[in-house]
């Protein structure tokens, strides 16, 4: 493929895909591509500036946002979060991982700050799914971040989380997910607004990332997407309509998942991270230090283990993962980012100053990276090489 529209249009073209954007950016030189459509119901044509329900790369905000509580002296990474989330103070785990809900034994350490940051705090999704105490999450708390409606409020979110024991002990293990909804109560509690305003006057306005929140705004109702799932016939099916679930304000605001926003507002997140903290109009947003903890892997061999289905080889920052092998041409070393389960992808790569955004609006069915992630990642590596 000679250009990014050609690399995007062809899952366009063959339906795949109802449209996309895609961004790739390195120092001065960007190139930005917008294919097919925003809606299949009325077939707005897909523009640059159109707003998508980002999904889990929420979580690379959600870890800026408790680094600056951290800059503020209002937390530390090792301080236990009982001081926010009382419901944790006495947490109990599972004395082995398939051990049933009754069968516990008493945490041997308070979960802490880090442990959120690093997904190791004990709660989350474990490669595995069927280990009891998993089961009971999903069943009873950890909704699905794509269905924002369909959480509890934060408060009764976490009480009913608090029932149920970890899966193991706080610091063992990286699991999946409910760290960084744990971490949004907690940004909102500690700074005694909603998480929402927090992002909003912290990141978002010093970034310019105005599309950037829980819910859809009025002005934004005509560049929203719709967002699609696959069908068994290969087919694209309607999951939830322009503005749908996002167009009233969340039960819970989550960090594990729940924003919108557009591939240029995640062109200055990036570019922020790669000016080690700075905005693009010189305002500091982020220490270094924070971002180097952000956009280093925290994570050890063991911890890993248990989440080998997500991390797909990578580790673990704050907030998204970091490449420790190069496995493949766009598999670089320290190349930090994530990607969201309605189809997008964030990333940069310090060591060559590189940006790679990708929107879309179809669910992924699995953790494994969709083909036209790899095509996008294989062009951008082509057409801006180290």
């Amino acid at each position: 493929m000679t250009n990014l529209r050609e690399v995007l249009g062809k899952y366009v073209e063959s339906g795949v895909l109802p449209g996309a954007v895609g961004l790739v950016a390195r120092g001065g030189r960007a190139e930005v591509a917008a294919v097919g459509v925003a809606r299949l119901e009325d077939g707005a044509v897909m523009r640059r500036d159109a707003v998508f329900r980002v999904a889990s790369i929420t979580k690379m905000v959600t870890a800026a946002a408790a680094m600056m509580l951290v800059e503020d002296g209002v937390a530390g990474l090792g301080e236990p979060v009982a001081r926010w989330l009382p419901e944790l103070a006495e947490p109990m785990v599972v004395r082995v991982p398939g051990a049933p809900l009754d069968d516990v034994v008493a945490a041997v350490r308070p979960v802490t700050v880090e442990h959120l940051l690093t997904s190791t705090c004990g709660y989350g999704f474990s490669s595995g799914f069927s280990e009891p105490a998993v089961v009971a999450l999903s069943e009873r708390v950890q909704r699905d971040g794509r269905e924002p409606q369909g959480f509890l409020p934060a408060e009764e979110w976490v009480a009913e989380l608090a029932r149920i024991p970890l899966l193991y002990q706080p610091g063992e293990r990286y699991l999946y997910n409910t760290s960084y909804d744990l971490l949004g109560v907690l940004v909102a509690r500690a700074s005694g607004r909603s998480f929402g305003e927090f992002l909003a006057e912290r990141i978002f306005e010093p970034l310019g990332m105005v599309d950037s929140g829980f819910v859809i705004r009025p002005g934004q109702a005509g560049r929203m997407t719709s967002y699609y799932r696959g069908t068994a016939e290969g087919e694209l099916e309607l999951a939830d309509p322009a503005g749908g679930a996002w167009s009233d304000a969340p039960p819970l605001e989550s960090g594990a998942g729940g924003l919108l926003g557009t591939a240029d507002d995640w062109l200055a997140f990036c570019r922020m991270l790669l000016a080690g903290g700075v905005s693009g109009g010189g305002r500091r947003v982020l220490s270094p230090e924070s971002v180097r903890l952000m956009t280093t892997d925290r994570l050890g061999p063991a911890q890993r283990g248990a989440g080998a289905l997500f991390l797909d080889g990578q580790s673990w920052g704050f907030g998204g993962s970091v490449d420790i092998a190069m496995r493949d041409p766009w598999n670089v070393p320290g190349r930090y980012g994530w990607v969201g389960g309605t189809g997008t992808i964030a990333y940069v790569i310090p060591s060559t100053g590189t940006v790679t955004v990708l929107m879309t609006q179809v669910a992924a069915e699995s953790p494994a990276p969709s083909e036209y992630f790899n095509d996008f990642w294989r062009y951008a590596a082509t057409a801006f090489p180290a």
